[in-house]
């Protein structure tokens, strides 16, 4: 066949031959070992880039998708900076897995203002939130950058969204999409996400309405499903955790920090205060006042009402686990949801129920019989949730029906944390299993997690619940430290 074309589609149609014909090599600076479907990721985010043509990796939960990125950023990054977006919650994550997994590059925070020369760098890796990037659409847009990854890309999925038209004017020579759930409602959502990413694929939402969204969504048109899951497949990697369970299944741990609202800090703020009175006094019982202390502080962090039952506030903890949920609802996962209070499980199990969401509940109390009841029923396939207190719960089960562990509060002991993970990552499981685990920035919570990484041996080093004191306790200096420091 003889045709003309412009001299951009023949540029295009050259790039993509040559990739075939390539594979490129995981940078070597990368401390990072990845799993064949990650490698297979990584050949196929890089040839996407090197044909300039924006991508969207779509990968289920806990896979790696963030690992999977950077190997991509520290390939590219001699190019020119990368722009990381994301949301406020996630760039917590952003810092921590970019220091752990791709120490070459330079990663830097942007909030407002001018981007210095550090950050406009090859090997510059700057991290934005969603609400920062639209504030200050004006100045970034002004920017290029060589990378540009959207991390919780269904962020973008509605087109008259401010956040969505601040994202389409940002300057990226090749843009990366990162998200579970492309399209969550409706295919609107699929053509919103790509006309950042790449922009014209699916020409305008007109002719996107009238060539897929009313043939599929209304009349269920079978073969325009399949032309555009054809036109979709070159640029969107979808894989679920049937796809990798054959192997040993991996264990992906993510920490969620949580972002308390005015009126919580507030209320910890003021409960702070009012400790350091409460521990003014010496004395024999120092310890102890120090140790309620702290448990009055960790319920605050978890939930107003655990510290004062007549508090209005609403959780803004409860509300993030419960959006985590719906998200696992939505893919078909189960998971197990670990607390060591049970007044707090008491306020979970009141959501879960006005969200019309099943579970199985253990705690301390529940019956040995009833205990085993539970962990079959749920076995059997009863129940989207289990519902379990540390202590109850932390050793002696089988719920490799889940695949997912969320951690509500943080423990003393890591290991506890570990061995009720260890009730779903254990021999019999076959779905990789990703463990969550909930904390509240600028709490005593955020505290424990950095004794976590730093001592693994805790359970040694604080009085536990059940009175017992380890062989090398924390020192009363230091308690005060973790509650009012």
């Amino acid at each position: 066949m003889q045709y003309d074309a412009p001299k951009r589609w023949n540029d295009l149609r050259e790039k993509m031959r040559a990739s075939e014909h390539t594979r490129p090599e995981i940078p070597s600076t990368l401390e990072a070992e990845l799993r064949p479907y990650q490698e297979d990721a990584y050949v196929w985010m890089m040839q996407l880039a090197s044909w300039g043509t924006g991508a969207c990796l779509a990968d289920d939960m806990g896979l790696g998708k963030t690992v999977q990125a950077l190997a991509v950023i520290v390939a590219r990054a001699k190019l020119g900076p990368t722009l990381v977006v994301a949301p406020t919650s996630v760039c917590f994550n952003w810092r921590n897995e970019a220091a752990r997994f791709a120490p070459t590059l330079s990663v830097s925070s942007y909030d407002r203002g001018e981007l210095n020369k550090a950050q406009k760098e090859p090997h510059a890796l700057v991290i934005v939130s969603y609400g920062s990037m639209t504030r200050n659409i004006e100045f970034l847009s002004g920017q290029s950058f060589a990378t540009i990854v959207f991390d919780e890309a269904h962020a973008l999925k509605n087109p008259d969204a401010l956040r969505t038209k601040a994202a389409r004017q940002l300057q990226g020579e090749w843009l990366l999409g990162l998200t579970g759930t492309p399209v969550e409602n409706r295919l609107g959502e699929l053509w919103s996400l790509f006309h950042v990413l790449c922009p014209g694929l699916f020409g305008s939402m007109e002719q996107f309405r009238t060539r897929f969204v009313i043939p599929i969504e209304r009349d269920r048109n079978l073969e325009q499903r399949r032309a555009l899951s054809r036109l979709c497949r070159p640029f969107i990697l979808r894989r679920t955790k049937n796809v990798v369970a054959p192997e040993l299944p991996p264990k992906t741990e993510i920490d969620v920090p949580v972002v308390l609202s005015d009126g919580e800090m507030a209320m910890y703020e003021d409960a702070r205060i009012a400790a350091k009175e409460a521990i003014a006094q010496g004395g024999e019982t120092a310890r102890f006042r120090v140790l309620a202390v702290l448990t009055r502080l960790r319920l605050l962090a978890c939930h107003p009402k655990l510290y004062d039952p007549t508090s209005a506030l609403e959780s803004t903890k409860l509300h993030a686990v419960m959006a985590l949920v719906a998200d696992l609802m939505a893919n078909h996962h189960r998971a197990l949801v670990f607390s060591q209070f049970t007044k707090h499980l008491a306020l979970v199990r009141a959501a879960l129920d006005a969200a019309g969401i099943t579970y199985q509940y253990l705690d301390g109390s529940t019956p040995k019989a009833q205990r085993e009841k539970a962990v079959e029923a749920f076995q059997r396939g009863e129940g989207s949730l289990f519902l379990v207190s540390v202590q109850a719960g932390g050793t002696g089960l089988n719920l490799t029906a889940a695949d997912y562990v969320l951690h509500l509060d943080p423990w003393w002991n890591p290991a506890v944390e570990d061995q009720a993970t260890g009730r779903a990552h254990r021999i019999g499981q076959d779905k990789p299993v990703t463990v969550y685990r909930f904390f509240s920035k600028g709490t005593v919570e955020e505290k424990i997690l950095a004794l976590h990484r730093d001592k693994r041996d805790l359970a040694a080093s604080v009085l536990d619940e059940t009175g017992e004191a380890g062989s090398s306790q924390l020192g009363v200096d230091e308690l005060m430290a973790l509650a009012l420091g």
